[in-house]
């Protein structure tokens, strides 16, 4: 089974895009670590990136004038970088170095077509008249003669691999239409040129290969919409000039009617293979779309819609893939297991993705169960196969159940009833603990619930859908339109106990939660109902609603720095104590923003979100945290107190996040500045504190080790010295 993740934008590609990519992107390579990647634009610089950053680590750039011509590499083993500027100039850099003109330069006698570097092989060059060199044996002598291979043909794509400790170089060239394979074992100097089988009416657009047990895998992807094999052993014994490559059929891009027109494809496993292109159906619009696709059992896996567009090229490193969309280069993150049947058509189990398949015994359900689950969560094409798959168990559920509607025929025939009646029958249906599928029922009845939301605007079961939650052990994935619904509703209860009973909230639902929470006003939170359970124990509410001061034990900080910390102004929606400490939110926002805390997050994911928070909104969260950290650190166990209270790791990690986001906008925000003073100033304290404490941890463990050597059984009065 393979299915498509998350996916967020590692950078822009205009000129707005701050990383010099404003030509378009030649190529993406692999970098130095596997988190890095190294991008080289149609122009003059090449940019490394940290993927789970999303961050810029170095940028380089060639003279005016001047053009790469082909992408920038690694070499793995020396962790310097390579690059070709106009053809034949060779330049090699470290990451300290900043200026291209004054790293090493050597001038080839022949212009390059690609460098290939290979982790535990070093760099090849392969030259445009299909010569091959290692890059040590070419820098031994930058001038010395290329052969020429190919006369007239042209490299058309190309590909290095190792077999054992033997580098290989594949590539493939083309001449007056037709096209020809070339392979080239370096150790052994041996070459051996084949021509590919022609297809009729057809050409191939795009190549990949793979190595395994001395035979060469190439994948060819034509303009027929369909991707052939070609296999080419290692081992060759005939020594003629050039041999004809049968290739056989792998895969048809085609479903449903619709046929895939793809320009550039990777292979992913023995059994997958992702194609980008452009999805048509008969009498409609062409749809730009990255797709997924099993081989073994001829069936499309998923896809993704690309509304705005791509350059047609896709990198895949690291089980992310890497592509342009509109102006910005996008990742997506995937994942590929065993192929099976089950999995080809949508069966097998697996917890981490929002499918039926999930939580559904496929063998009880019957037909409209699976319609109802599925309704706003599978694509009409999986749906219409997971019918065909499960219209064979009708029988079966009859005989299992003959006097019992199905969940879903249930469901069905609630469809118009009244409200008291429709609650009432769903109310006895998830009462039946001891029933088949019970999670999968649950499912079923709240996506019931939501879907007569939707159709009825007014209609909104707020104590129903609130109790299923409350006493069901529910997932996102199992009911993902809730939080949707509920955030629409502005309903904050049930989201707060969504974040804190849900194990698998997508950052984008977190972020929108954050949003809600914040924006919404003191008085109107005051009139709802809230659990204050996280937040009771350190901010007591009396009838003034003040703050009442919890228990204060010093833990570094000495009182003038304290009243330096505190001297700040106080907002309309300050709560404020006697000795002029205060939390800058209610305490019923303050338990909103508890829950948020609390719930699982990726930072890669959360991050692009958080950037969108508006400046205010991010202004108070951060004071929000400062107040928290301060409380923390005010306990010697550094730990508030109350349950679900937030952790100083929970605290510490979104104020990090917060500051990455928001850095540029909270120095330039007027209101900001005092609160990233005071910020810097407590956290300066509470360095120097635990810097004294070093200084002294000496002594202290030397009182340890003398109150264990003796035992004094009198009382007696010891004065020890520090020095």
């Amino acid at each position: 089974m393979a299915a498509l993740c998350e996916s967020f934008t590692l950078c822009g590609l205009g000129p707005s895009g701050g990383v010099g990519l404003g030509g378009g992107l030649l190529a993406l390579e692999p970098g130095p670590d596997p988190d890095h990647v190294l991008l080289t634009d149609r122009g003059r610089t090449a940019t490394l990136f940290k993927v789970s950053d999303q961050k810029p680590l170095g940028c380089w750039s060639v003279k005016h004038g001047q053009i790469i011509t082909c992408p920038v590499v690694c070499n793995f083993e020396t962790h310097e970088y390579i690059a070709v500027h106009d053809d034949k100039v060779l330049r090699i850099w470290k990451n300290k170095d900043i200026n291209l003109d004054k790293v090493f330069k050597a001038t080839l006698s022949a212009d390059v077509y690609r460098i290939h570097s290979l982790p535990n092989g070093g760099p090849v060059v392969l030259f445009k008249g299909g010569g091959v060199r290692t890059l040590d044996v070419l820098l031994e002598a930058p001038q010395q003669e290329i052969e020429n291979i190919i006369s007239d043909e042209v490299i058309k794509w190309s590909e290095a691999f190792m077999e054992g400790q033997q580098p290989v170089l594949i590539f493939a060239t083309e001449k007056d239409g037709d096209f020809f394979v070339y392979v080239q074992k370096l150790k052994m100097n041996s070459l051996h040129k084949y021509k590919l089988e022609q297809q009729e009416l057809s050409k191939p657009l795009s190549f990949t290969a793979y190595i395994k047990n001395q035979i060469i895998t190439l994948l060819c992807l034509y303009s027929n919409d369909s991707v052939y094999k070609v296999l080419i052993p290692l081992q060759q014994n005939s020594e003629e000039e050039e041999q004809i490559l049968s290739k056989s059929l792998l895969l048809k891009l085609s479903v449903s009617g619709s046929v895939l027109k793809g320009t550039s494809f990777v292979v992913l496993d023995r059994d997958h293979i992702a194609v980008l292109g452009s999805l048509a159906a008969s009498g409609e619009d062409s749809k730009e779309c990255l797709t997924i696709w099993n081989t073994k059992f001829q069936t499309l896996q998923t896809s993704k819609e690309l509304p705005l567009g791509t350059s047609g090229q896709l990198w895949c490193y690291e089980e992310k893939f890497f592509f342009t969309h509109g102006k910005v280069l996008t990742v997506i993150m995937y994942k590929c297991e065993t192929s099976s049947l089950a999995a080809a058509v949508g069966k097998l189990k697996d917890s981490q993705t929002p499918d039926v398949s999930s939580f559904v015994n496929w063998n009880t359900l019957g037909d409209e169960e699976l319609v109802v689950s599925l309704q706003s969560q599978q694509s009409v094409a999986l749906k219409s196969e997971s019918k065909m798959t499960l219209r064979s168990k009708r029988n079966t559920v009859a005989e299992v159940q003959p006097d019992t509607l199905s969940v879903g025929q249930l469901l069905l025939n609630l469809k118009d009833a009244s409200t008291t009646v429709f609650e009432d029958e769903l109310r006895q249906l998830i009462s039946k603990a001891q029933m088949p599928d019970f999670q999968a029922t649950i499912g079923c009845v709240i996506t019931a619930l939501i879907n007569r939301c939707k159709t009825n605007p007014k209609y909104y079961p707020r104590n129903f859908l609130l109790h299923i939650v409350q006493t069901r052990d529910l997932s996102y994935s199992l009911c993902p339109d809730l939080m949707a619904v509920a955030l629409e509703k502005k309903d904050v209860h049930l989201l707060q106990i969504c974040l804190q009973r849900f194990p698998d909230i997508p950052e984008e639902i977190t972020y929108a939660c954050l949003k809600v929470f914040l924006s919404i006003s003191e008085s109107y939170l005051q009139r709802i109902d809230v659990n204050l359970e996280s937040v009771i124990c350190y901010i007591d509410i009396e009838f003034n609603n003040k703050e009442v001061k919890t228990e204060i034990v010093e833990n570094g900080f000495n009182a003038e720095l304290e009243q330096d910390i505190w001297d700040t102004k106080i907002t309309k929606e300050t709560h404020v104590t006697a000795d002029g400490e205060f939390c800058p939110v209610g305490p019923q926002k303050a338990a909103l923003l508890n829950a948020v805390l609390h719930s699982a997050y990726s930072e890669t994911f959360l991050l692009p979100h958080l950037k969108n928070l508006p400046a205010q909104q991010a202004v108070l969260f951060l004071r929000y945290l400062y107040y928290l950290y301060v409380k923390c650190s005010e306990k010697i166990n550094t730990t508030l107190p109350g349950i679900r209270s937030p952790t100083i790791s929970q605290i510490m990690d979104w104020m990090c996040l917060l500051l990455d986001a928001h850095f540029t906008v909270m120095v330039m925000l007027p209101e900001a500045k005092e609160l990233l003073s005071n910020l810097h100033k407590f956290v300066r304290a509470q360095v120097r504190f635990y810097s004294e404490l070093n200084k002294i941890e000496g002594s202290l463990r030397e009182l340890q080790r003398l109150n264990h050597q003796k035992d004094s059984q009198k009382y007696s009065i010891e004065v020890l010295e520090l020095i």
